[in-house]
């Protein structure tokens, strides 16, 4: 498998290579996205597609068309409307010591790509970025997780299929693939998952110069102020929480609730959990629509975290026994939680919701304050004013108000995190730059410099400073 690692990447590297594929234009670059497309919407290929997806996260035919597929094709939409403006030169003002010269920004691609994706949403985040690598004329390595494998396999069959692979190319394997190909002079490393790993392809980057876009997490807060219409709130968490079994990256990891709305979220949110996923009272492990925990290893690494929650005195409200051979856990509340417990230092990735209750909306702001930058922040309330201050006296990657989840929507809004939840933005034509070299290109038209050739006088002195003052 190294030596596919070798190959790939020196068919890929090479100079001619890279100009055939910089010199495609729109049209090119949109039919090779097109043909993505025409995979995904074949009927045979969208069922194999969701049974791959049922296998790793036991993923229902609806939430893979919600959260999986739909996405991908209103990303292709949006690239296909706007790539021929994108890709045009874009013409900047000169400033008046630049008198004859034109300045403009060529958009050209960085070169050989390297996309390695995650596990949790792991169709969708592994055809975005390369769509959008696609549109800004990269070559295109593709190493999606092993840990999803159904879907990895249906990643590499769709590539095969498609693109040669001087083109796009997917290489699975573990931590040595992963490796090995960190190790080669990419021009740029897309790369969604871990803070932890992020680091680790951080530092493989700057071995090479490698520019990087990390998608990362963290502990994303929701806040329910005593203003907020608790009823709407409460549900709004329990899909958001509970939505691919919480492994969703921009999923709410942790709820400041107010005092006074404590007992009736308690309630609601028990009665909206039994609404979603046990409505025929047969049990939530028996729901077609409740996901699984990707793994025997995350599995457990979610019931260490509550049972160390437990023992450190949080109280545990969970609504159905948790099952090991199944990889289930329900949805799970925790109170009484505190800073000395591993869940609120880890990203939980999983059903599972502490909850922080407050008086006064000060307290939240200096919690999160004094904790890594979120991936993305949600204000339930009805109070411009505490909505305001809210977002005035905190940071994240991005926020969102009285709903949840949306901060990836929209791809006229760049996506991204800040610091420990990311690096580099994405979306729309974020994502088309993100991908691209942005090069400064200045022409002269008329006039020289010769004022400014040696040998100096006065008239240099005298020039400038009228300039300053203009």
């Amino acid at each position: 498998m190294i030596e596919e690692v070798d190959k790939i990447f020196n068919i890929q590297s090479s100079i001619d290579n890279l100009q055939i594929i910089k010199n495609t234009n729109y049209r090119e670059r949109i039919a090779n996205i097109k043909k993505i497309e025409a995979f995904i919407l074949n009927e045979d290929n969208h069922k194999k597609i969701a049974k791959a997806l049922w296998n790793d996260l036991r993923k229902s035919n609806e939430e893979v068309i919600s959260t999986e597929i739909s996405p991908i094709i209103l990303t292709i939409k949006h690239i296909c409307k706007n790539l021929k403006s994108w890709m045009q030169d874009r013409h900047v003002p000169s400033p008046l010591t630049m008198a004859g010269m034109q300045s403009y920004i060529k958009y050209e691609p960085k070169g050989v790509v390297l996309i390695m994706s995650p596990w949790n949403y792991p169709f969708y985040l592994t055809v975005v970025p390369l769509v959008y690598a696609i549109a800004a004329g990269n070559a295109i390595i593709v190493k999606p997780s092993e840990i999803s494998n159904s879907t990895s396999n249906i990643i590499k069959s769709m590539i095969s299929e498609i693109f040669k692979q001087n083109e796009v190319a997917v290489i699975e394997g573990g931590v040595d693939i992963a490796t090995a190909l960190l190790n080669k002079a990419t021009n740029h490393i897309h790369f969604t998952g871990s803070p932890n790993v992020g680091k680790i392809v951080m530092k493989a980057a700057s071995n090479n110069l490698t520019s990087v876009t990390l998608e990362l997490g963290g502990k994303s807060p929701v806040i329910i102020d005593e203003s907020s219409k608790i009823f709407a709130s409460t549900q709004k968490i329990a899909w958001a929480k509970c939505l691919n079994n919480g492994q969703t990256c921009v999923a709410p990891d942790y709820a400041f609730i107010h005092e006074s709305k404590m007992n009736e979220f308690k309630t609601i949110f028990s009665d909206t959990i039994n609404k979603f996923y046990n409505s025929n009272n047969k049990g939530i492990s028996q729901s077609p629509d409740y996901c699984r925990i990707i793994n025997k290893k995350n599995y457990s690494r979610l019931t260490e975290l509550i049972d160390d929650a437990i023992s450190k005195g949080a109280e545990k409200i969970s609504f159905e026994d948790s099952n090991p051979e199944d990889k289930f856990i329900a949805p799970t509340l925790l109170l009484n939680v505190n800073e000395d417990m591993k869940i609120m230092q880890e990203e939980i990735f999983g059903p599972v919701l502490p909850i922080i209750t407050y008086k006064n909306i000060s307290e939240v702001i200096s919690y999160i304050n004094q904790h890594p930058t979120p991936l993305a922040s949600y204000i339930m309330s009805s109070s411009n004013k505490n909505i305001k201050f809210i977002i005035d006296n905190t940071s994240s990657g991005g926020t969102v108000v009285n709903e949840l989840m949306m901060t990836s929507v929209n791809p006229n809004l760049p996506f991204g995190g800040k610091n420990n939840s990311g690096i580099g933005k994405s979306n729309g034509i974020h994502s088309f730059i993100d991908f691209s070299n942005e090069r400064g290109i200045i022409v002269r038209k008329w006039g020289n410099l010769k004022i400014i050739y040696p040998p100096y006088n006065a008239k240099i002195f005298k020039l400038f400073k009228k300039i300053i003052k203009i």
